[in-house]
């Protein structure tokens, strides 16, 4: 077929048809659900705050379990990461969670490179989804996606702003990552301080150009809680897996001498509000924004490097023959750790 042949079918208007009776493609949805729920899913969270700031006990609360984490020390020399799947089942949904810790996070003397390990990190997972795409015989449909949907960024209250390894951190991950910042063990603070701190810690992010994520606002049907939620950002969290008794209620929360702190009441904390945003609202998105944006960036940057191109100077496209036929005799999928630039 000639391309001025093709151009005319690809510029032709689609017709919309009425049917004249049921035929059955509007159970397509159903069945997406059942394949999904049959293969089950994966989400995977990163942790990115100093030691004894409040991760593993807010992961624990998150998901209203305790998960096994070896406690760190303040004396690692460098930033390790450490990842920890888990295999949960709600109602007939099966959940492969994987919690990445970095331990020792702003621990050492000289923090300059403190982000440099968590790079390495997602980088890694991105190769290693790379790879498997780029098999000749792939599994994709049981592979263990490892890639990073989430980074759970834990500011400390103990300030009046944020510190500068929290914006170099920021800065350099949110491109590679989702990040929604929190702010750890907000029943420190007083609920004026904490709103100014809020405010301050948003107002320096913006100065410095740290893309955050926000919650989309595209799908009529979650458009105006995730808008409200976008204006309490960064959420003020506060966790706990101990049972207390408050009135004639067993609630979670944190005891201490002049009353509690409950976890679940959004007038103590924003703990509601981000279990709301991450695990029931937009789970999905936060995959979706992994592979669509961040992984893509990252492949489209790789295979660059490797030779591939969409277009010539002529703007003809390259078929993938061509390209390859262009290229020196593989060598191997091992790629450097250093990447060119790319914009977002």
């Amino acid at each position: 077929m000639a391309a001025s042949e093709v151009d005319v079918f690809a510029n032709e208007e689609k017709r919309n048809l009425e049917l004249g009776g049921h035929v059955g493609f509007d159970s397509l949805p159903d069945q997406l659900v059942s394949k999904s729920v049959a293969q089950g899913f994966c989400f995977n969270i990163l942790c990115v705050g100093e030691t004894g700031i409040g991760k593993s006990t807010l992961m624990n609360t998150l998901f209203n379990t305790t998960f096994e984490n070896e406690e760190a020390s303040h004396y690692e020399h460098e930033v390790q990461l450490r990842p920890q799947t888990y295999d949960l089942q709600e109602s007939n949904v099966n959940l492969k969670l994987t919690i990445v810790h970095t331990v020792g996070f702003g621990d050492q003397i000289n923090k300059e490179e403190s982000y440099k390990p968590i790079l390495e990190y997602i980088d890694a997972q991105f190769e290693s989804y790379l790879e498997e795409e780029l098999k000749i015989k792939r599994s994709l449909f049981n592979y263990h996606d490892t890639r990073i949907h989430i980074c759970l960024y834990f500011i400390a209250p103990n300030g009046h702003s944020l510190k500068s390894i929290d914006l170099v951190t920021m800065k350099k991950l949110d491109s590679k990552v989702n990040i929604i910042p929190v702010i750890a063990k907000a029943d420190t603070v007083s609920k004026s301080e904490l709103d100014k701190l809020k405010i301050k810690v948003m107002s320096e992010l913006v100065s410095n150009g740290v893309q955050i994520y926000q919650f989309p606002t595209e799908n009529e049907a979650v458009a105006e809680i995730n808008s409200s939620m976008n204006t309490h950002l960064p959420f003020a969290v506060v966790g706990s897996i101990e049972d207390v008794k408050v009135g004639n209620k067993m609630v979670k929360a944190r005891l201490y001498p002049w009353g509690s702190v409950q976890v679940e009441n959004e007038n103590h904390c924003d703990f509601v509000k981000l279990r709301e945003m991450l695990l029931r609202v937009n789970m999905e998105d936060l995959r979706e924004q992994t592979h669509a944006r961040h992984y893509e960036l990252y492949r489209r940057c790789k295979l660059e490097e490797m030779g591939f191109k969409d277009t010539g100077p002529d703007s003809q496209s390259f078929s993938c023959r061509q390209t390859l036929g262009s290229l020196p005799p593989p060598t191997g999928l091992e790629c450097s750790s250093e990447l060119p630039v790319c914009q977002k």
